[in-house]
Protein backbone atom coordinates (compact mmCIF):
# COMPACT_ATOMS: atom_id res chain seq x y z
CA UNK A 1 0.00 0.00 0.00
CA UNK A 2 1.25 3.48 -0.90
CA UNK A 3 1.58 5.70 2.14
CA UNK A 4 -0.72 8.78 2.10
CA UNK A 5 2.14 11.31 2.09
CA UNK A 6 3.82 9.52 -0.83
CA UNK A 7 0.53 9.40 -2.72
CA UNK A 8 0.11 13.14 -2.21
CA UNK A 9 3.66 13.78 -3.45
CA UNK A 10 3.04 11.63 -6.52
CA UNK A 11 -0.24 13.44 -7.24
CA UNK A 12 1.48 16.81 -7.01
CA UNK A 13 4.18 15.56 -9.38
CA UNK A 14 1.54 14.58 -11.93
CA UNK A 15 -0.15 17.96 -11.62
CA UNK A 16 3.18 19.67 -12.16
CA UNK A 17 4.02 17.46 -15.13
CA UNK A 18 0.63 17.55 -16.84
CA UNK A 19 0.77 21.05 -18.38
CA UNK A 20 4.03 20.35 -20.24
CA UNK A 21 2.72 16.99 -21.48
CA UNK A 22 -0.59 18.38 -22.65
CA UNK A 23 0.95 21.20 -24.67
CA UNK A 24 2.34 18.77 -27.27
CA UNK A 25 -0.10 18.29 -30.13
CA UNK A 26 0.17 16.59 -33.52
CA UNK A 27 -1.27 18.75 -36.27
CA UNK A 28 -2.27 17.27 -39.63
CA UNK A 29 -3.29 18.83 -42.91
CA UNK A 30 -3.76 17.77 -46.51
CA UNK A 31 -1.32 18.76 -49.23
CA UNK A 32 -1.15 17.52 -52.82
CA UNK A 33 -2.96 14.28 -52.11
CA UNK A 34 -1.11 13.26 -48.94
CA UNK A 35 -1.51 14.05 -45.26
CA UNK A 36 1.28 16.03 -43.62
CA UNK A 37 1.89 16.13 -39.88
CA UNK A 38 3.80 18.33 -37.46
CA UNK A 39 4.44 18.44 -33.72
CA UNK A 40 3.26 21.64 -32.05
CA UNK A 41 4.66 22.70 -28.69
CA UNK A 42 2.64 25.62 -27.33
CA UNK A 43 3.66 27.84 -24.46
CA UNK A 44 1.79 30.53 -22.58
CA UNK A 45 3.17 33.04 -25.10
CA UNK A 46 1.29 31.47 -28.03
CA UNK A 47 0.38 32.95 -30.50
CA UNK A 48 1.77 36.43 -29.87
CA UNK A 49 5.46 35.74 -29.32
CA UNK A 50 7.72 34.26 -32.01
CA UNK A 51 7.01 30.66 -33.03
CA UNK A 52 9.87 28.59 -34.41
CA UNK A 53 9.06 26.62 -37.56
CA UNK A 54 11.54 23.71 -37.68
CA UNK A 55 12.62 21.56 -40.64
CA UNK A 56 14.62 18.34 -40.21
CA UNK A 57 17.40 16.82 -42.34
CA UNK A 58 17.70 14.19 -45.07
CA UNK A 59 15.09 11.38 -44.98
CA UNK A 60 14.66 12.09 -41.26
CA UNK A 61 11.67 13.21 -39.19
CA UNK A 62 10.44 15.76 -36.71
CA UNK A 63 10.94 13.60 -33.62
CA UNK A 64 14.52 12.60 -34.29
CA UNK A 65 16.83 13.38 -31.39
CA UNK A 66 17.96 16.86 -32.37
CA UNK A 67 14.44 18.03 -33.27
CA UNK A 68 12.74 16.71 -30.13
CA UNK A 69 15.58 17.98 -27.93
CA UNK A 70 15.38 21.45 -29.43
CA UNK A 71 11.59 21.55 -29.07
CA UNK A 72 11.78 20.54 -25.42
CA UNK A 73 14.42 23.16 -24.68
CA UNK A 74 12.50 25.87 -26.52
CA UNK A 75 9.44 25.05 -24.42
CA UNK A 76 11.54 25.33 -21.27
CA UNK A 77 12.40 28.84 -22.44
CA UNK A 78 8.72 29.63 -23.06
CA UNK A 79 9.17 29.63 -26.83
CA UNK A 80 6.55 27.85 -28.93
CA UNK A 81 7.63 25.70 -31.85
CA UNK A 82 6.21 23.70 -34.74
CA UNK A 83 8.44 20.84 -35.95
CA UNK A 84 7.22 19.69 -39.34
CA UNK A 85 7.51 16.25 -40.89
CA UNK A 86 8.35 16.54 -44.57
CA UNK A 87 5.99 14.20 -46.39
CA UNK A 88 8.54 12.80 -48.88
CA UNK A 89 5.59 11.54 -50.90
CA UNK A 90 4.23 9.39 -48.06
CA UNK A 91 0.91 10.17 -46.39
CA UNK A 92 1.05 10.79 -42.64
CA UNK A 93 4.71 9.79 -42.51
CA UNK A 94 6.41 9.09 -39.17
CA UNK A 95 9.95 8.02 -38.39
CA UNK A 96 12.88 7.76 -40.77
CA UNK A 97 12.12 7.16 -44.43
CA UNK A 98 11.84 3.46 -45.28
CA UNK A 99 14.30 2.76 -48.09
CA UNK A 100 12.02 0.00 -49.38
CA UNK A 101 9.49 2.68 -50.30
CA UNK A 102 10.02 4.02 -53.85
CA UNK A 103 11.23 7.60 -53.84
CA UNK A 104 8.94 9.98 -55.72
CA UNK A 105 9.83 13.10 -53.76
CA UNK A 106 12.11 16.02 -54.65
CA UNK A 107 14.46 18.20 -52.63
CA UNK A 108 12.40 21.28 -53.49
CA UNK A 109 9.11 19.73 -52.30
CA UNK A 110 10.12 21.03 -48.89
CA UNK A 111 9.68 24.62 -50.04
CA UNK A 112 6.00 24.03 -50.77
CA UNK A 113 5.54 22.25 -47.44
CA UNK A 114 7.25 24.96 -45.41
CA UNK A 115 4.88 27.38 -47.13
CA UNK A 116 1.85 25.25 -46.24
CA UNK A 117 2.81 25.22 -42.55
CA UNK A 118 3.60 28.93 -42.59
CA UNK A 119 0.09 29.57 -43.89
CA UNK A 120 -1.31 27.33 -41.15
CA UNK A 121 0.49 29.45 -38.54
CA UNK A 122 -1.05 32.56 -40.12
CA UNK A 123 -4.48 30.99 -39.71
CA UNK A 124 -3.72 30.48 -35.99
CA UNK A 125 -3.07 34.24 -35.70
CA UNK A 126 0.63 33.76 -35.03
CA UNK A 127 2.30 37.16 -35.27
CA UNK A 128 5.97 36.25 -35.79
CA UNK A 129 7.78 33.20 -37.14
CA UNK A 130 11.43 32.20 -36.92
CA UNK A 131 12.43 29.65 -39.56
CA UNK A 132 14.90 27.01 -38.38
CA UNK A 133 16.43 24.25 -40.47
CA UNK A 134 18.99 21.55 -39.70
CA UNK A 135 21.33 19.98 -42.27
CA UNK A 136 19.46 19.51 -45.59
CA UNK A 137 16.54 21.22 -43.87
CA UNK A 138 18.86 24.18 -43.38
CA UNK A 139 19.34 24.47 -47.13
CA UNK A 140 15.62 24.10 -47.78
CA UNK A 141 14.89 26.75 -45.16
CA UNK A 142 17.43 29.15 -46.66
CA UNK A 143 16.07 28.50 -50.15
CA UNK A 144 12.54 29.24 -48.93
CA UNK A 145 13.72 32.45 -47.24
CA UNK A 146 15.29 33.63 -50.50
CA UNK A 147 12.59 32.63 -52.99
CA UNK A 148 9.43 32.85 -50.87
CA UNK A 149 10.04 35.42 -48.18
CA UNK A 150 6.99 36.45 -46.16
CA UNK A 151 6.25 39.36 -43.83
CA UNK A 152 5.42 36.87 -41.06
CA UNK A 153 9.01 35.60 -41.09
CA UNK A 154 11.16 37.70 -38.78
CA UNK A 155 14.42 35.73 -38.50
CA UNK A 156 16.23 32.71 -39.95
CA UNK A 157 18.31 30.10 -38.08
CA UNK A 158 20.41 27.55 -39.99
CA UNK A 159 21.97 24.76 -37.92
CA UNK A 160 24.80 22.90 -39.73
CA UNK A 161 23.17 23.67 -43.09
CA UNK A 162 23.92 21.58 -46.18
CA UNK A 163 26.70 22.64 -48.53
CA UNK A 164 26.81 21.28 -52.05
CA UNK A 165 28.93 20.79 -55.14
CA UNK A 166 28.57 18.26 -57.91
CA UNK A 167 32.19 17.25 -57.46
CA UNK A 168 31.65 16.49 -53.78
CA UNK A 169 28.36 14.69 -54.49
CA UNK A 170 30.10 12.53 -57.09
CA UNK A 171 33.04 11.67 -54.85
CA UNK A 172 30.88 10.91 -51.79
CA UNK A 173 28.59 8.70 -53.92
CA UNK A 174 31.66 6.82 -55.14
CA UNK A 175 32.93 6.42 -51.58
CA UNK A 176 29.57 5.21 -50.25
CA UNK A 177 28.56 2.85 -53.08
CA UNK A 178 31.83 2.04 -54.88
CA UNK A 179 30.33 3.11 -58.19
CA UNK A 180 30.06 6.22 -60.34
CA UNK A 181 27.07 8.54 -60.08
CA UNK A 182 27.33 9.78 -63.66
CA UNK A 183 25.60 6.86 -65.48
CA UNK A 184 22.59 7.02 -63.15
CA UNK A 185 22.36 10.79 -63.37
CA UNK A 186 22.74 10.80 -67.17
CA UNK A 187 19.92 8.27 -67.53
CA UNK A 188 17.66 10.24 -65.17
CA UNK A 189 18.41 13.54 -66.92
CA UNK A 190 17.57 12.03 -70.31
CA UNK A 191 14.24 10.73 -69.04
CA UNK A 192 13.32 14.09 -67.53
CA UNK A 193 14.32 15.91 -70.71
CA UNK A 194 11.98 13.63 -72.68
CA UNK A 195 9.07 14.27 -70.32
CA UNK A 196 9.39 10.92 -68.55
CA UNK A 197 10.39 12.17 -65.11
CA UNK A 198 7.89 9.83 -63.43
CA UNK A 199 9.75 6.77 -64.73
CA UNK A 200 10.93 4.57 -61.87
CA UNK A 201 14.57 3.52 -61.82
CA UNK A 202 14.89 0.22 -60.01
CA UNK A 203 17.76 -1.33 -58.05
CA UNK A 204 19.68 1.91 -57.75
CA UNK A 205 21.64 3.50 -54.91
CA UNK A 206 20.09 6.84 -53.96
CA UNK A 207 20.91 9.31 -51.19
CA UNK A 208 21.27 7.03 -48.11
CA UNK A 209 19.36 4.09 -49.61
CA UNK A 210 21.12 1.15 -51.22
CA UNK A 211 19.33 -0.92 -53.85
CA UNK A 212 16.18 1.15 -53.84
CA UNK A 213 13.76 2.61 -56.39
CA UNK A 214 13.44 6.29 -57.32
CA UNK A 215 11.85 8.29 -60.10
CA UNK A 216 14.02 10.12 -62.60
CA UNK A 217 12.60 13.37 -61.21
CA UNK A 218 13.78 12.44 -57.72
CA UNK A 219 17.28 11.55 -58.88
CA UNK A 220 17.75 14.76 -60.86
CA UNK A 221 16.38 16.82 -57.98
CA UNK A 222 18.65 15.47 -55.25
CA UNK A 223 21.69 15.47 -57.52
CA UNK A 224 20.95 18.81 -59.13
CA UNK A 225 23.65 21.21 -60.24
CA UNK A 226 21.46 24.15 -59.16
CA UNK A 227 23.60 26.59 -57.19
CA UNK A 228 20.81 26.98 -54.64
CA UNK A 229 21.55 23.44 -53.42
CA UNK A 230 24.59 25.03 -51.75
CA UNK A 231 23.49 27.02 -48.71
CA UNK A 232 26.68 29.11 -48.91
CA UNK A 233 25.40 30.49 -52.23
CA UNK A 234 22.18 31.63 -50.57
CA UNK A 235 23.50 33.33 -47.43
CA UNK A 236 23.98 36.81 -48.89
CA UNK A 237 20.53 36.68 -50.51
CA UNK A 238 18.58 36.25 -47.27
CA UNK A 239 17.10 39.62 -46.34
CA UNK A 240 15.96 38.82 -42.80
CA UNK A 241 18.28 38.66 -39.75
CA UNK A 242 20.24 35.43 -40.06
CA UNK A 243 22.02 33.15 -37.60
CA UNK A 244 24.18 30.23 -38.75
CA UNK A 245 25.44 27.67 -36.24
CA UNK A 246 28.17 25.07 -36.83
CA UNK A 247 30.09 22.50 -34.81
CA UNK A 248 33.83 22.07 -35.05
CA UNK A 249 33.55 18.25 -35.11
CA UNK A 250 30.84 18.00 -37.75
CA UNK A 251 31.73 15.10 -40.08
CA UNK A 252 28.56 15.40 -42.19
CA UNK A 253 28.70 19.04 -43.26
CA UNK A 254 32.41 19.60 -43.04
CA UNK A 255 34.33 22.84 -42.70
CA UNK A 256 31.56 25.32 -41.91
CA UNK A 257 33.58 26.63 -38.97
CA UNK A 258 36.30 27.67 -41.44
CA UNK A 259 34.24 28.62 -44.50
CA UNK A 260 31.47 30.74 -43.00
CA UNK A 261 33.31 33.35 -40.84
CA UNK A 262 34.53 35.48 -43.79
CA UNK A 263 31.04 35.30 -45.33
CA UNK A 264 29.45 36.37 -42.03
CA UNK A 265 31.80 39.34 -41.85
CA UNK A 266 31.23 40.30 -45.47
CA UNK A 267 27.44 39.95 -45.45
CA UNK A 268 26.80 40.97 -41.83
CA UNK A 269 24.97 37.97 -40.44
CA UNK A 270 25.56 36.21 -37.13
CA UNK A 271 27.68 33.07 -37.01
CA UNK A 272 28.33 30.94 -33.93
CA UNK A 273 30.68 27.98 -33.67
CA UNK A 274 30.06 25.35 -30.99
CA UNK A 275 33.49 23.98 -30.11
CA UNK A 276 33.49 20.17 -29.92
CA UNK A 277 29.98 19.70 -31.33
CA UNK A 278 29.25 17.22 -34.12
CA UNK A 279 26.39 17.33 -36.61
CA UNK A 280 23.77 16.41 -34.01
CA UNK A 281 24.73 18.85 -31.20
CA UNK A 282 23.98 16.38 -28.43
CA UNK A 283 23.87 16.95 -24.67
CA UNK A 284 25.50 20.17 -23.46
CA UNK A 285 26.11 21.29 -27.03
CA UNK A 286 22.34 21.49 -27.49
CA UNK A 287 22.19 23.83 -24.50
CA UNK A 288 24.69 26.13 -26.23
CA UNK A 289 22.70 26.06 -29.45
CA UNK A 290 19.42 26.93 -27.73
CA UNK A 291 21.04 29.69 -25.67
CA UNK A 292 22.48 31.19 -28.85
CA UNK A 293 19.14 31.00 -30.67
CA UNK A 294 17.17 32.52 -27.78
CA UNK A 295 19.62 35.42 -27.57
CA UNK A 296 19.32 35.91 -31.33
CA UNK A 297 15.51 35.92 -31.18
CA UNK A 298 15.48 38.42 -28.33
CA UNK A 299 17.84 40.87 -30.01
Amino acid sequence: MIKPHLLKTFFLFLVFLAPSVLTAEEITLSHQGIMLNANLEKTANWPNDPVILMTHGTLAHNKMEIMSTFQGMFKDQNVSSLAINLGLGVTNRHGFYDCATPHNHKHTDALDEIGVWLNWLKQQNVKQVVLLGHSRGGNQTAWFAVDRDDALIKKIVLVAPQTWSMDYATSSYKERYQKDLKPLLSKANALVKNGKGNTQLNNIDFIYCKNTTATADAVTSYYSADKKMDTLFLLNKIKKPLLVIAGTEDKVVKGLDKIVPPLAEKYAFQFNVIDGADHSFRDLYADEVIETIIEFIEQ
